[in-house]
């Protein structure tokens, strides 16, 4: 399984640098294909703006035509996500307004899994709406391989996390948690540097086919689905640089792995969970005081069954 997995990081894994945009855009044209960029966002205004706009002004332009849509999704912002996304130039979806047939819950695999509905790219890329320091690169970077090879099916990115001024210590919960589950469980996918890194583009002939956990799973969910559908050749990692962002605290990572444990467990089982919930605990005026959360327990079906869509399709 090592040797496999070490011949999988020779072919599959690749710099920003081995594709360069004029190979790309050149690649875009002869295959025809179209590409489609997703920002989920949550209470983002800090960031999406930004974001949006290095996007538009580097891959969308006459010389540089390699975006041809981009989308906020906003699921539920408080503060002016939507406003200064669609002033930076992105098309802003509300989640709410997306199949309203079916009430939406709350979490990130909801949003991503909806914005199939909301747009038409034969690849679609997924970017975090709160990265800082953002650069094109994790965009060209991991739609390249879609576009210049017919075998790649799905990409992530990998890159430095670092936590404050520390290098390499981000991404806790991929250390603790996603590495040994992947490793253990699913060792073909051990050669994966970021496997919950939120930034990943594939095919939406695949995409269409995956069921979506709701919240915080999604990520190792289409993973470890996308290996089964379509097989470990067909997935690929792009080094794009360093990844900066917002961290959460303990107890946010804490519910974090709890959705990716379960995530993993039905993958393994298929079965119930004994208890669907996860208690953690808070100082409080007369100390250690119990907060009970629910674990996202609900996975959406492939999108390629969902009526709406294929109406959508056809037409």
């Amino acid at each position: 399984m090592l040797e496999e997995v070490e011949r999988w990081l020779s072919r599959r894994s690749w710099s920003v640098t081995d594709r360069p945009l004029h190979r790309l855009v050149a690649a875009k044209r002869a295959s025809g294909q179209t590409v489609s960029v997703v920002l989920p966002a949550l209470d983002e205004e800090a960031t999406v703006g930004a974001i949006v706009t290095t996007i538009r002004r580097e891959l969308m332009t006459e010389a540089v035509p390699l975006v041809d849509e981009l989308v906020v999704v906003d699921s539920g912002s408080t503060d002016r996500t939507s406003q200064v996304a669609a002033a930076a130039g992105a098309r802003v979806v509300h989640r709410d307004a997306v199949l309203p047939r079916i009430p939406a819950r709350p979490g990130k695999g909801e949003v991503l899994w909806r914005s199939l509905l909301v747009t038409s790219g034969d690849v679609v890329c997924f970017v975090d709406a709160d990265l800082k320091e953002f650069s094109a690169d994790f965009v060209s970077g991991i739609v390249g391989p879609l576009l210049t090879d017919p075998d790649v099916h799905f990409v992530k990115a990998m890159y430095d996390r670092p936590l404050g001024d520390a290098m390499g210590q981000g991404g806790r919960v991929t250390e603790l948690v996603a590495r040994p589950l992947l490793n253990l469980h699913w060792p073909r996918l051990a050669g994966f540097v970021q496997p919950l890194g939120g930034e990943y583009a594939a095919r939406r002939s695949l995409l269409e086919r995956l069921p979506f956990p709701v919240g915080y799973g999604v990520e190792l969910g289409l993973l470890v689905d996308a290996l089964h559908t379509v097989g470990l050749d067909a997935l690929a990692q792009v080094d794009v640089g360093v990844r900066r962002h917002r961290h959460q605290d303990g107890q946010a990572l804490g519910r974090m792995a709890a959705a990716i444990y379960r995530t993993a467990q039905l993958r393994l089982a298929r079965g119930h969970l004994v208890r669907p919930v996860l208690t953690q605990f808070e100082r409080g005026e007369k100390g250690f005081e119990p907060r009970t959360y629910g674990v996202d327990t609900e996975e959406r079906p492939p999108m390629a069954e969902i009526e709406e869509y294929r109406a959508r399709r056809v037409a």
